[in-house]
């Protein structure tokens, strides 16, 4: 729980300093700017290849996670669409209804709410003495398996924002090369795992994507540039690698300290907003959701709530399948579902890359910050449901 908690005040502490730091920094904030992206990146990797490092199936047994695989691709994207279809017809004015750029960005924006967090997840439960029960084996497969499905629906998302350029095709590529390296060398390799070399793959992966798009870059101009974002490749490096339990208090600490680095960065990463009508003011770019007005805080709070429901709500979807099992470990598998996290911020950080903003932008920020608020009363829900289920003895 006081995991969770320091991830909320650590966004919005980071959410503040954004708003401050352009006005103290001044000339220098470019490079801050740059500076801090950077070091978000790399976080992003170092989480993205411990999530991989979570990807444990049984090869030979691929046929039987295939129904996991579709509920949790289900669970991802029902949240999704709701929150798509509010952005859309109750965020935005009529006008932009049938306005395709409108519908990718928003499409784009309300990805944040499909990614259930693995690492909170886990632990949380973990603690609770649930470890081996159904309802923890079957939540460690949808979760990991959301968070995948997150990461491969990024992709056309972004190939959408960019139009269909060559690069798409050498994207597609790359990609589907990844994934087929990533099954066929699943848990090859005996990697070192401790946290030290954690981050340096990290910095290694963010390296060869940032060196792919500067080479291509130069090459072609920067419209020609190949993005390829670390989300993927990290997970997949991270699937690569022969899983060990490293337990110790330190390899925790620094896991820990690099999530909680994250999120505070994550919360820095954000558009200067207070003082401004319009976000694209400050960035000179143009977008349907930065060009929208700043709404009051109170209409925003409003707006929160309503989209945390949605959310939250669409992540029942599991409690309609499994039914040889309770309704109370379903459930209890389903809330287990809500936590939002790292991946959560790391889709809006993406966005901010394509100039997204506005109030949309501000409302899906403060949403991960009330789930991970409530990141605890979940869990402790879960916990009822399970002793409901289970009794003492998990099973």
């Amino acid at each position: 729980m006081k995991k969770v908690l320091t991830f909320s005040l650590l966004l919005v502490l980071g959410l503040v300093a954004s708003q401050l730091l352009p006005g103290l920094l001044g000339a220098d904030y470019a490079s801050f700017k740059m500076c801090s992206d950077t070091l978000l990146y790399v976080c992003l990797a170092f989480i993205m290849i411990n999530v991989g490092r979570e990807f444990e199936i049984e090869k030979g047994e691929w046929r039987s996670y295939v129904s996991d695989y579709f509920i949790a691709m289900a669970t991802a994207a029902v949240p999704w669409i709701f929150i798509t279809l509010y952005y859309m017809f109750v965020m935005l004015p009529s006008v932009y209804w049938g306005d395709a750029e409108a519908w990718k960005e928003n499409l784009l924006l309300s990805r944040f709410a499909a990614p259930t967090s693995a690492g909170i997840l886990f632990t949380m439960l973990a603690a609770l003495h649930l470890k081996s029960s159904w309802m923890y084996r079957k939540i460690q497969v949808l979760a990991i398996f959301d968070d995948l499905d997150t990461i491969l629906l990024m992709i056309p998302l972004q190939i959408a924002m960019i139009g269909l350029q060559w690069q798409m095709f050498v994207v597609v590529a790359i990609v589907t090369l990844l994934l087929v390296a990533g099954w066929r060398k699943l848990g090859h390799y005996d990697l070192r795992q401790d946290w030290k070399s954690i981050l340096l793959y990290a910095v290694v992966v963010f390296a060869l994507t940032q060196g792919l798009y500067a080479l291509t870059a130069s090459l072609f101009g920067e419209s020609g540039g190949i993005h390829i974002e670390v989300l993927l490749p990290a997970f997949v490096l991270g699937m690569t690698m022969r899983h060990r339990h490293v337990d110790s208090a330190a390899e925790a600490r620094a896991s820990s300290f690099v999530s909680f680095l994250f999120m505070f960065l994550v919360g820095v990463s954000m558009p200067l907003f207070i003082g401004v009508q319009h976000a694209e003011a400050l960035s000179g770019h143009h977008s349907v959701t930065g060009s929208q007005p700043m709404m009051s805080w109170g209409t925003i709070a409003v707006h929160v709530l309503i989209v945390s429901l949605l959310s939250n709500l669409g992540k029942l979807f599991p409690v309609f399948f499994y039914r040889d099992r309770k309704l109370s470990e379903r459930l209890a598998l389903s809330i287990g579902m809500f936590t939002r996290g790292e991946v959560g911020a790391g889709v809006i950080f993406i966005a901010l890359g394509y100039n997204l903003g506005g109030p949309v932008l501000i409302v899906s920020v403060l949403t991960i910050v009330l789930n991970l608020i409530l990141t605890g009363g979940f869990v402790l829900l879960v916990k009822r449901l399970a002793l409901k289920a289970y009794g003492t003895q998990p099973s």
